[in-house]
């Protein structure tokens, strides 16, 4: 068996596990002893900033921490005490605008911005009744895979302090695995929550596009942004989702689509659900432990009455060069804004407009985002826009038409999460390719727009989670969720905790 020692339990009428675990308990477990009156929230703000001053400045899942700021939000809390999430902590990526608290994506151009709005999602989470902690590290501006990239220095994985958390929203998934919150949001440009949920052994969801609100999220790629949550269990997913989906004036990407009971759903049994396992998912590359362990994902799905067929998305070896041509655009079009005029950095010394404009933005931007601003400005230069944006853009609507041909013969789509198990701190950090291809298996799903899970299914001999991907057609989140619970009632993959946790 993995190392890691099982994740304490509670429920509705059991007493609370030791002192200062509060925090390594799920939303469902803590709403129960909340109600029941055996714990309170001063009890659980206790238990968390301990574990914040004990952990983070190991792992650095959080920029900062206003120990302060927390004590005072709490203390200024409303909700009726049957709001759905009173007093759990939930952390926030550093993209997601909270009005009044610094938000500055993870880069030296934003540091300082506190922005004099809350996101849609924010708003959710308050009237939910949710304790915010602000400023989650992630890659800058959402660039990455690791959260090597980050101006305000490296997140480290709970499992191993070698090892990346995965990226962009490393710092969110590194804060619920480390028991240094009980839930976050992160944002999925192309697999930013589902592929640090697979490295740090927890649950991370991308919604449909358009069913979660973008408004108040930092872009990067528009066309492909979805803020969603990264949770202890697949309960705490749906829970956690229950709060943010629905639509938003003031997003015009945000779908009229009405929204379901996620946790009743949930609870739906799995028994004839059909599961499709795509053959080009099985690549050159892949590790035999992350193949061996979806294997036996695949067992155990069969065992629980799920019919498991093979599906065909040919497409899948374009979604690579199609996501980075596509996300890039956008991106330089979206990073065209920070120029030092209005607000973030601004380069210090005299000079034209011109040299200001080009000082800010060299100094202010890392190598990452510098990257992608050339790139995408290449991809929509005169002579190459059809060539290479204009292609890539029709190549998308034909990796859509494949998921959504599969989706007529199953109803959930099953594959890893991530080639291989969290990587060393700087092994690819100087091999842009070999980073770009850790989301080899996530991307396609931004590009087609439909919803997809992350959810652990096994360990390597090294002690490293490893993750299973699971989609779903547009808005069917709630098969998404019935399909990931049965499956992680079936197994104890998600009960194990990292050794670094305030458990």
């Amino acid at each position: 068996m993995p190392s890691g020692s099982p994740r304490p339990t509670g429920s509705h009428g059991r007493q609370p596990v030791g002192r200062g675990s509060l925090v390594a308990l799920t939303i469902h477990e803590l709403r129960g002893l909340l109600e029941a009156k055996q714990v309170s929230v001063e009890e659980i703000m206790q238990d968390l900033l301990a574990a914040l001053e004990r952990l983070n400045p190991q792992l650095h899942a959080y920029i900062a921490v206003d120990a302060a700021r927390l004590r005072a939000q709490l203390k200024g809390q409303s909700g009726a005490p049957a709001s759905p999430l009173l007093g759990i902590p939930i952390t926030i990526k550093d993209n997601i605008c909270v009005a009044g608290e610094e938000t500055a994506c993870g880069s030296k151009m934003l540091a300082g911005f506190r922005p004099p709005y809350d996101a849609t999602v924010i708003e959710r989470l308050r009237r939910a009744g949710a304790w915010l902690i602000p400023r989650a590290n992630m890659d800058e501006f959402a660039f990455g895979s690791s959260t090597e990239n980050s101006a305000f220095g490296v997140t480290r994985n709970p499992w191993a302090v070698d090892r990346v958390p995965g990226g962009s929203s490393g710092g969110s998934a590194c804060a619920v695995a480390a028991d240094l919150a009980v839930a976050a949001l992160g944002s999925d440009t192309g697999g930013s929550i589902r592929q640090p949920a697979a490295f740090c052994g927890v649950v991370g969801l991308k919604p449909t596009y358009g069913r979660v609100s973008r408004y108040g999220l930092v872009a990067f790629a528009s066309s492909l942004d979805q803020i969603g949550p990264i949770t202890k269990d697949v309960t705490d997913c749906a829970l956690v989702l229950s709060v943010i989906a629905g639509h938003d004036a003031r997003d015009s990407t945000s779908a009229p689509v009405g929204v379901p009971d996620y946790v009743s759903a949930m609870r739906t049994p799995a028994k004839g659900l059909r599961i499709g396992i795509p053959k080009e998912y099985v690549v050159e590359g892949i590790d035999p432990e992350v193949r061996s362990a979806i294997d036996q994902a695949i067992a155990v799905c069969e065992r629980l009455g799920v019919a498991c067929t093979r599906v065909s998305l040919p497409r899948t070896s374009y979604a690579v060069a199609t996501y980075y041509v596509i996300a890039t655009a956008e991106a330089s079009s979206n990073l065209a804004r920070y120029d030092g005029v209005q607000y973030g950095f601004r380069a210090s010394g005299n000079g034209s407009l011109m040299d200001m404009y080009v000082n800010t933005r060299t100094e202010g931007f890392g190598a990452e985002p510098k990257r992608r601003i050339l790139l995408g400005t290449y991809v929509l230069s005169q002579g190459y826009y059809d060539a290479y944006y204009l292609k890539a853009l029709k190549v998308r609507t034909l990796i859509k038409q494949d998921f959504d041909e599969a989706f007529g013969q199953c109803d959930v789509i099953l594959t890893p999460t991530a080639p291989t198990p969290a990587f060393r701190i700087g092994e690819k950090l100087h091999d842009p390719l070999q980073m770009y291809l850790s989301d080899i298996f996530t991307i396609s799903a931004n590009l087609a727009g439909v919803p997809a899970l992350s959810l652990p299914c096994g360990f390597s001999k090294q002690g490293l989670p490893i993750g299973m991907q699971l989609l779903a057609a547009p808005f069917k989140e709630d098969v998404l969720l019935r399909a990931a619970y049965a499956y992680e009632q079936a197994t104890e993959w998600h009960t194990r905790r990292p050794p670094l946790s305030a458990t």
